[in-house]
């Protein structure tokens, strides 16, 4: 199909990507030979997945680097910039939360994903936490036993915290350096493997408790370090050197990958991670391309052990020499370790993965079928939510390939036609596609609309005006809110679908899907705008107190829950008895017309 164009591919290394007859790039690759790469696609039978990416390839491009390190940097942007459908999809886009112990200008603990944490001086970061909860329940922990600052921002005078005797009132008060490093001492202890130093702070807290009466206080405590003494428990002491690092252990077996990467830390085993996905390309370009873009999302370990096979020279380069093939001893067995846990892991999980798979795909494939669409890999579906004209909020979800991509999803706040089912439908696809349309993002072959021959005639109306052809359909609910009708939006009749098919089991958890997507952003919407309109009633509540207030509490309802202490470590005292009063008249005063 490609024989003159294979044939003048250079012996260079590169990056390649394969598009299909819109010209979209649906897979991007890596080669240290990109003539031997890219022609072993076409050269020989092919399997799995990688036969299915071969049938939707219509054309090829490549760049030509200077070294394969050069072509690995270049696959990783063009992955991040076209998010390609055959490439590697990590299992969860969201990165593991760490705690952060931040020295300058004053002691803080907090708990922030490796993203979202800035990289700058005066911090020390302790994780990954696999276990989101105890990570937040050690910080909590240790903020109690040690008087860090707690408050956001510079506040010019002590608050609530300091006259608890949980915090040294850095604002205001001076501190002595000597008090401040024994503090930082026995946390950082704590947090590099010190588990004494804790226990010991736990044990004396408790017994200062018990002999001022205050048993309630104690009995906490006493929970905390129970809770602290089941997760050290589980936390297998495996390396003496304490040394930070990570072991990938990989399986592979029919057309799958399975990966189990362990974190280590201070010489603990403290959880791990897994994934399983299909191979397109080669084993080793697969790990190199899943491994990089893992510790995009990760702090980088002093060390990754790693199998000799995976080790490849490029991979060894991008680390800085980091990675390391264990070939004896303690570190050895934790590899076959991490091994043995990806093999399992793929032997429980492929059957599922397989049938979940044929499923999904097959529905997909008939529901092409249906519509008589040449190609199915994407479908975008709306859906509106208001509340008479207040608070109005449309949502897309998006499925690809009979699987729903969520970091596709996306929401939008509307800003005319608020009273207008159909006004909402025009804004909302005319933002959407617009936008895809300047910044030349993927399309869909298929929008489905939440509703009938109105929601379908608005979202023509807007695709004409953009000269865009995309089949349209709606789906129409029944008077018990359920899946009933699929409306072609050519035709404007229904289409029989039976209502046991893989079809419209299909199409129905598509509609449950933008819907919950959409209400639960509307509830959103709702909650902090009720909120807002309340705190627009109480003096001294501005701009920047009503946001850290709706950031705390999210809605009114664990506002009137929260005591006036709980209120005051957000705003002053007296602020929060005004906000206290007025939360209790406005609840009896509900009470009352009920």
């Amino acid at each position: 199909m490609f024989k003159e164009k294979l044939s003048q591919i250079p012996n260079k290394p590169g990056s390649y990507q394969m598009r299909n007859k819109d010209g979209v790039i649906i897979y991007v690759g890596k080669a240290k030979n990109l003539h031997k790469r890219v022609n072993s696609y076409f050269n020989r039978t092919q399997t799995g997945k990688t036969a299915k990416m071969i049938s939707e390839i219509a054309d090829f491009t490549y760049i030509v680097t200077a070294t394969e390190l050069e072509s690995l940097l270049l696959e990783i942007n063009l992955i991040k910039q076209y998010n390609p459908k055959y490439n590697v999809l990590l299992k969860d886009d969201k990165s593991y939360p760490y705690i952060e112990y931040i020295e300058s200008p004053y002691p803080k603990l907090k708990v922030s994903r490796y993203l979202q944490i800035k990289k700058k001086d005066h911090k020390k970061l302790f994780g990954p936490y696999p276990n989101a909860y105890a990570a937040r329940r050690i910080v909590n922990l240790l903020n109690r036993l040690y008087p860090l600052k707690k408050c956001d921002g510079n506040p010019k005078k002590v608050c609530l915290y300091y006259h608890i005797g949980e915090c040294l009132g850095y604002c205001e008060k001076k501190v002595l350096d000597s008090d401040l490093k024994k503090m930082q001492d026995e946390i950082l202890g704590f947090l590099n493997g010190n588990d004494k130093i804790l226990k010991d702070k736990i044990l004396a807290k408790i017994n200062d408790y018990s002999k001022a009466l205050n048993f309630e206080l104690a009995l906490e405590l006493k929970k905390e370090l129970d809770y602290i003494n089941i997760i050290l428990d589980k936390q297998k002491i495996t390396l003496q050197d304490l040394t930070n690092r990570d072991c990938i252990g990989y399986y592979f077996n029919n057309g799958y990958i399975s990966v189990q990467i362990l974190f280590l830390r201070n010489g603990k085993l403290i959880g791990g991670h897994t994934d399983l996905f299909p191979i397109v390309s080669d084993l080793e370009e697969e790990m190199d391309s899943y491994i990089t873009r893992f510790y995009a999302r990760h702090e980088i370990p002093k060390e990754i052990l790693v199998a000799q096979e995976i080790a490849s020279p490029v991979l060894t380069s991008y680390f800085e020499n980091k990675i390391v093939v264990p070939l004896k001893g303690q570190k050895k067995k934790i590899l076959e370790m991490a091994t043995e846990n990806a093999k399992i892991n793929l032997e429980n999980e492929l059957e599922l993965v397989l049938k979940k798979e044929y499923f999904t795909e097959e529905a997909n494939e008939e529901l092409r079928k249906i519509l008589k669409l040449p190609i199915l890999d994407r479908i975008d579906l709306f859906d509106n939510s208001n509340l008479f004209g207040d608070w109005s909020v449309s949502g897309m979800v998006v499925f690809k390939n009979g699987k729903p991509a969520k970091n596709e999803y996306r929401k939008y706040k509307i800003s005319f036609d608020k009273n207008d089912d159909y006004g909402m439908m025009r804004e909302v696809i005319y933002r959407r596609y617009q936008k895809a349309l300047v910044e030349k993002t993927e399309l869909p072959n298929l929008i489905i609309v939440d509703g009938g021959i109105g929601q379908i005639n608005a979202c023509k109306e807007i695709l004409n005006d953009l000269n865009l052809a995309i089949k349209v359909c709606g789906l129409k609910k029944n008077d018990k809110h359920r899946t009933n009708d699929l409306v072609d939006g050519d035709t404007l009749e229904l289409i029989d679908i039976p209502k046991d098919s893989n079809v419209f089991h299909y199409l129905t958890r598509m509609q449950d899907e933008v819907h919950r997507y959409t209400i639960t952003y509307h509830r959103t919407v709702r909650s902090k705008g009720s909120i807002g309109s309340v705190l627009d009633n109480i003096p001294g509540i501005g701009a920047k107190r009503k946001k850290e207030l709706i950031k705390e509490f999210g809605s009114v309802t664990k506002m009137e829950n929260a005591s006036v202490n709980e209120l005051a470590k957000i705003i002053p005292e007296n602020v929060a008895v005004s906000l206290k009063d007025y939360l209790n008249s406005r609840k009896n005063a509900n009470e009352k017309k009920l």
